[in-house]
């Protein structure tokens, strides 16, 4: 089952539950998906974006509301910092499971040693590849630091 069915799916049960907070959350992901496919079009990608590139835009809408509830939380506004939290959990259902601090570490060597990196000119390679196997599944800020290093020899 593709992402976009079960976005729909979802929306659909949702709405018959009266989740409010799913259905408002579903609707925006649908609402991003569908200017991503828009925008999309001027490369030339005529039937939407793949997969790879709607785990990447669930995982920045996540960021997003983190970024938000600690903003929140620091501005004394504790129901909208729990609103975004919610916002969070229901986005997350679409995610794979997030590769562990250990397993992110074994995909960058195992990536390094198949491409061959030996500096840090081999970094943007081995990002690109992270992205394309394991999308979804890692935080790429967190894994950018990681191949850093391991490229630079600490």
């Amino acid at each position: 089952m593709t992402l976009r069915t079960q976005f729909n799916d979802s929306l659909k049960d949702a709405m018959r539950a009266k989740d409010q907070r799913a259905v408002s959350t579903i609707r925006m992901i649908l609402a991003g998906l569908k200017d991503r496919d828009i925008a999309a079009r001027t490369r030339g990608v005529t039937d939407g974006i793949d997969e790879a590139e709607i785990l990447s835009m669930l995982q920045t809408l996540v960021k997003q509301r983190n970024e938000s509830a600690g903003l929140y939380d620091q501005g004394g506004r504790p129901e909208l910092a729990q609103q975004e939290r919610e916002e969070i959990a229901v986005i997350e259902r679409f995610l794979p499971k997030q590769m562990s601090e250990e397993e992110s570490a074994a995909a960058i060597d195992a990536i390094v040693t198949e491409l061959g990196a030996s500096s840090i000119k081999d970094m943007g390679k081995v990002m690109a590849e992270l992205k394309a196997r394991h999308a979804g599944q890692m935080d790429f800020a967190k894994a950018g630091g990681l191949v850093k290093a391991r490229l630079s020899g600490k």
